[in-house]
């Protein structure tokens, strides 16, 4: 799998396209590490640390870091995250899990 990436006018945010589908319509978002229990792919990422939101379209991952951390070192673990993602085959929303699940405990 070969993931392209593509600058934007933010520097704190980069997309990345990886050349299969990513959501079949419309775009999703996450922007707290705590409510992504939808999104294996989103808990993931944000696992890798030092990033603020994350941003799914039709075939692009769109990743904005926090302003002192350094694409450098992230970029690697990102690219890793999600070819490991599609590898596992494992659907980057899963719309049957409630938006509450993280609240029910």
């Amino acid at each position: 799998m070969f993931i392209q990436t593509e600058a934007t006018a933010n520097p704190n945010i980069i997309k990345f396209f990886p050349g299969e589908p990513v959501l079949e319509s419309g775009e999703d978002s996450f922007s707290d590490p705590d409510e992504t229990a939808r999104s294996p792919l989103a808990e993931r990422l944000f696992a890798v640390g030092s990033i603020q939101k994350i941003s799914f379209g039709s075939d692009f991952v769109a990743v904005e870091k926090k302003e002192a951390a350094d694409w450098q070192l992230m970029k690697p673990a990102i690219l890793g995250a999600i070819m490991e993602h599609y590898v596992a085959g494992i659907p980057i929303i899963i719309e049957d899990v409630p938006s509450s699940a993280a609240a029910s405990g």
